[in-house]
């Protein structure tokens, strides 16, 4: 699946202020079925378990009680437990508001994939959080880049600015063709104006992008949605094969049959994304792994339990 509308910026603007897309019946009409299809995996997903995969972002105080057997001692209020002459403590809630910023890869290498483009897969996973933010009364917000930061959407509340959102990803066509992750990492550290949860979807093909990532999670909750297809890693055996970079129109002729050609790419291809895996791991960001043949329901399910779970310890 590829989402593409028709309207390109004939003119270098702020990406704060490209933001108005030419709304054609087509992309209303993706955006109907991207609802429609996503509807029962935001029901089921999140209805209950959104608020332990996405807390709070603080505390706040709530009252003063009695202490009771069990209660941490550091919470005890000493100067209203002077005054009644035995211990109270005080209680927090979590404030409940978030602000959930997409940061979504249009660059060239997302555009491909198959039966999904990484690209679409990308906005169809970025509409299942949009969509359940917006249930939630939470901010939500999208970053669109490929070799330059090229729309943003500033993080707003309630279900016809999470469509918005989703109507500007469908109709968004990149101008350009390669990846600027490290850029991008950079222009949403300073958007949300708290501490916010920032959900990157990205095939993470590029470069220079560790340390932005690091600066990044140091002042929010960070995760990567990466996204792959079963092509880069295991070349299907179909002969000589023109093949062209999507990013740097770089062609090589290729004899996809060969044992040893085949073996060479699965091992390159297996070195990078245990790479990626370790700069991911380093940085200290959770991750999600998806596939452009593999429904995305049951692994996004998976990985969101997990960190429920371990949020939870």
């Amino acid at each position: 699946m590829s989402y593409q509308g028709q309207d390109r910026r004939r003119s270098e603007t702020s990406p704060l202020r490209a933001r108005r897309r030419v709304v054609t019946p087509e992309v209303l009409r993706q955006v109907k079925g991207i609802e429609l299809r996503t509807r029962s995996l935001v029901n089921s997903l999140f209805t209950g378990e959104y608020r332990s995969v996405f807390r709070g972002q603080g505390i706040e105080f709530a009252e003063v009680r009695e202490y009771q057997q069990g209660d941490d001692f550091r919470a005890i209020d000493w100067n209203v437990s002077a005054r009644m002459g035995h211990p109270f403590v005080k209680t927090f809630h979590e404030e409940r508001e978030n602000t959930l910023m997409l940061v979504v890869d249009q660059s060239g290498s997302c555009q491909f994939g198959r039966p999904y483009t990484k690209a679409g897969l990308a906005v169809e996973v970025a509409a299942v959080l949009a969509l359940a933010a917006a249930r939630h009364n939470d901010r939500v917000g999208a970053l669109m880049f490929s070799d330059k930061v090229e729309v943003v959407l500033r993080p707003a509340k309630g279900r016809p600015h999470a469509l918005r959102v989703i109507r500007d990803l469908v109709a968004f066509t990149p101008r350009g063709r390669g990846t600027n992750l490290g850029e991008a990492l950079r222009y949403a550290s300073k958007l949300p104006r708290h501490r916010a949860i920032v959900v990157i979807l990205s095939d993470f093909r590029a470069e220079g992008w560790e340390q932005p990532l690091g600066q990044l999670a140091a002042n929010h909750d960070v995760v990567a949605i990466t996204i792959d297809d079963p092509r880069e890693r295991e070349l299907p055996d179909a002969g000589w094969v023109d093949m062209e970079d999507a990013e740097t129109g770089q062609r090589v002729l290729l004899d996809t049959s060969h044992g040893r050609t085949r073996t060479r790419v699965r091992v390159a291809a297996e070195r990078q994304f245990q790479e990626r895996a370790r700069k991911l791991m380093q940085a200290g960001v959770d991750s999600v792994t998806l596939s452009t043949n593999v429904p995305y329901g049951m692994p996004l399910r998976r990985a969101f339990a997990e960190r429920a779970r371990r949020l939870k310890r």
